[in-house]
């Protein structure tokens, strides 16, 4: 990378934040209908934005969700191809009275900037496309074939976009993928992530009299939904903190050597982890270390729970319903679908007959490895070692991305997760940030991946 490219960073770097502000007040909740509108607003200033800096290949794809926003540089058929992965959605912010600062007004305190968005996926997104704008101011062109996929529907499972890739298969060829939606092992180190875990998302609701009714006149007499979902929880583990459904360890990977002997020279401490949680102790499924439990072990976790009175005070019901949502993050080789019927199984089982439940499959996502070679990921490794100064790790990741399956399986190509975020940075949580260093730092790092690829 030139150090024309360089100066153009550092002069341009106060602007490129009041970019990625704009970019991080619209409010592009893709879960909640009511903001329908600001994600579709959230793809036209992208449109808009990637125009600005001589984008002139672009289109907005309407789904029966929200907008798929698709643009191409191609300079070049002999040399490689890269697409570029990303997502403009967000989660919603809520308990709004967590955060320190409201959610989508920006702001800077102690070297980090706030806001939702921030890291997941906002911010390490326009640390490529701040690097994509200096190639071209500088050299008015690109070193590489550069295509970009940016989606509005990744928080809520991407369900418009598996189907728009197999339709533009050839539209999206290339060579390989590049995403930046991941963290990093830790501070100052950089990493290079190569599995991910997958997915299953389940809601079930019990219910037992047709209304609630006063606990003194029937409380027990009459089945309880909120008493009966918390024994069908409980049935999930058993006292070893393993999954109590019959088959879900069937197609479980076991960790290599190799890769356990590599994990065990990272640096890691379990107190460090636990500060970091703000719990109390570790818990899990015995036999196994924290990262091989984050890593590379499938889960079942209860997500949220919903019953009864709620409200200040005492109101001595017995209530008509209850619902649980529930997830399970699967690893190689687990099929969501196979879990999915594996757990509709074990709730036939364990829910009693004097209730009803009904069960609603949510959004899912396979479990993948992406592999540790090639020039993409050499690519990638010389740029994060130019950029932070050290060597990158290879690491796994416990959360889900689950278009990478759909790149390995629909294009066919490698997808390299060049992850820009820290692990505390609070995704999904009240208070999200992007360390500015971190921000500025993906900025040059991007830059020198399209020049070394």
């Amino acid at each position: 990378m030139s150090t024309k490219i360089e100066a153009y960073l550092e002069e341009n770097s106060e602007r490129f934040l009041e970019e990625l502000f704009s970019f991080l007040r619209i409010p592009s909740i893709s879960t909640n209908s009511e903001n329908k509108s600001d994600v579709n607003r959230c793809a036209q200033w992208l449109f808009d934005h990637l125009k600005g800096i001589a984008i002139s290949e672009l289109e907005i794809h309407e789904t029966a969700g929200h907008p798929i926003l698709y643009a191409e540089y191609l300079v070049d058929e002999n040399k490689p191809t890269i697409l570029l992965y990303g997502h403009y959605d967000v989660q919603p912010p809520e308990p709004l009275e967590l955060w320190d600062s409201p959610p989508f007004e920006p702001e800077v305190r102690d070297g980090k900037i706030f806001a939702r968005g921030a890291t997941d996926d906002k911010g390490q997104l326009f640390a490529h496309l701040k690097a994509i704008e200096a190639h071209l101011a500088v050299n008015g062109t690109l070193p590489v074939n550069v295509k970009m996929l940016i989606e509005g529907e990744e928080e809520v499972g991407s369900p418009s976009l598996e189907p728009w890739i197999v339709d533009n298969k050839e539209k999206l060829s290339c060579d390989a993928v590049i995403i930046s939606d991941s963290s990093m092992y830790a501070p100052g180190i950089p990493s290079i992530m190569y599995g991910l875990r997958g997915l299953a998302y389940f809601e079930i609701e019990l219910h037992g009299p047709s209304h609630d009714l006063h606990s003194g006149l029937y409380g027990g007499a009459v089945p309880n939904p909120i008493n009966i979902l918390a024994s069908v929880i409980a049935s999930f583990h058993d006292s070893e903190g393993r999954i109590a459904i019959e088959g879900f360890y069937d197609n479980v990977r076991e960790l290599s050597t190799a890769e356990q002997d590599e994990w065990a020279r990272l640096p890691f401490a379990d107190d460090a982890f636990l500060r970091e949680t703000g719990a109390k102790g570790l818990e899990g499924e015995t036999g196994f270390s924290t990262l091989e439990r984050v890593w590379a072990r499938p889960t079942l976790d209860c997500n949220g729970i919903i019953g009864g009175f709620t409200g200040d005070g005492a109101k001595t019901v017995l209530p008509a319903k209850a619902k649980a949502k529930f997830s399970c993050r699967l690893v190689p080789d687990q099929d969501p679908k196979i879990i999915e019927d594996l757990v509709l199984a074990h709730l036939a089982k364990v829910c009693p007959s004097s209730v009803r439940y009904e069960v609603e499959l949510h959004h899912g996502g396979k479990p993948v490895i992406t592999g540790k070679e090639g020039i993409a990921v050499d690519a990638a490794k010389k740029a994060l070692s130019k950029s932070w100064g050290s060597e990158p790790v290879f690491i796994r990741g416990g959360g889900s991305i689950p278009v990478v399956a759909t790149f390995c399986e629909v294009l066919e190509v490698p997808t390299v997760l060049m992850g820009l975020g820290l692990n505390d940075d609070r995704l999904h949580s009240p208070n999200e940030k992007f360390d500015l260093e971190n921000f500025y730092k993906g900025i040059h790092t991007s830059a020198y991946f399209w020049t070394e690829i």
